[in-house]
């Protein structure tokens, strides 16, 4: 299947994607429930420097700051009415750092969930997920995004929804991600048979799991989808290990080796696209994109 990553993947045998962003924010100030995407317009600066050192780590995709760029989850902080303006402001800060590196660094416009229940369990509509997203869109796309990402889902009805709205506005590719538990499904029980069956129906570059409870759910389910879909190209990006309370605080167990360790395991069950979520840095992901070339060198 060829794709925008096709010949990235030809000459390294796998793409390298970024690590936690709110992790790197929290280090410089964010304060927890604050929104992230605001930073977009009045800390850009903390966001290129994240981007950064991301890219010199070696990421060949960055995704941007824009997890909760949704009018849905802004609207919690009053800013529903700046979504467009939050998400092609983080584009554009993302793309004037790929453009800057040294190899070939890609856009990814993240795109987190809407954080409502769909009708007939909650009150939203497919409808109004697709107009928000659709919004959301049209800002990532217009600040220079080079696919769409949508991750940390659990609902099917959800994700065709948000295609339907990014299609509307884009013919851009488009990823997406679901979160896997330790019952091998999401939240909203989805296993990840169903996830490969359903979401390839829907034309994507790439599908496969972030987030999470651990590193052997999620390679449970990237061996589950490579096993249900030999050809679809699966992406991994898990968090750094389990949450600990250290020092009054949450810390993730899974240092930079335990995560290069987890790079080439991911890898050997299939996975194409590999990264890490919540609790990594810039030096997970090095310490993961130095394993990987030395296992395809």
């Amino acid at each position: 299947m060829s794709t925008i990553f096709t010949d990235l993947l030809r000459e390294k045998g796998f793409v390298m994607i970024d690590g936690g962003m709110g992790t790197m924010l929290m280090d410089v100030g964010l304060i927890s429930g604050d929104p992230p995407e605001e930073w977009n317009i009045t800390q850009p600066e903390k966001i290129t420097a994240v981007h950064k050192a991301y890219a010199d780590a070696g990421a060949n995709i960055i995704l941007t700051n824009t997890f909760g760029g949704s009018a849905f989850r802004l609207k919690l902080h009053n800013y529903q009415d700046r979504s467009y303006e939050f998400n092609k402001a983080g584009a554009e800060i993302a793309r004037a750092v790929a453009d800057a590196a040294d190899h070939k660094v890609f856009v990814a416009g993240s795109m987190g969930p809407s954080g409502e229940l769909l009708f007939p369990l909650g009150e939203a509509t497919p409808e109004e997920i697709a107009a928000s997203f659709a919004e959301q869109a049209r800002g990532l796309v217009d600040g220079g995004a080079d696919l769409l990402w949508i991750e940390t889902m659990s609902d099917l009805a959800e994700v065709a929804a948000v295609v339907e709205g990014i299609r509307s506005v884009t013919d851009l590719p488009i990823a997406a991600t679901l979160s896997f538990d330790t019952r091998g499904r999401t939240m909203m029980g989805v296993t990840a048979k169903q996830a490969v069956t359903e979401l390839t129906k829907l034309g994507l570059i790439a599908i496969g799991g972030n987030c999470g409870n651990g590193l052997d759910e999620l390679a449970d389910a990237i061996e589950d989808m490579r096993n249900a879909d030999s050809e679809v190209l699966l992406i991994a990006k898990a968090n750094a290990g389990i949450p600990e309370w250290v020092d009054g605080g949450l810390a993730y167990n899974g240092t930079p080796e335990v995560m290069a360790d987890f790079a080439r395991r991911i890898q050997g069950l299939g996975a194409n696209l590999i990264g890490a979520c919540c609790g990594s840095t810039p030096t997970h992901i090095a310490a993961m994109n130095n394993a990987l070339s030395l296992e395809t060198a």
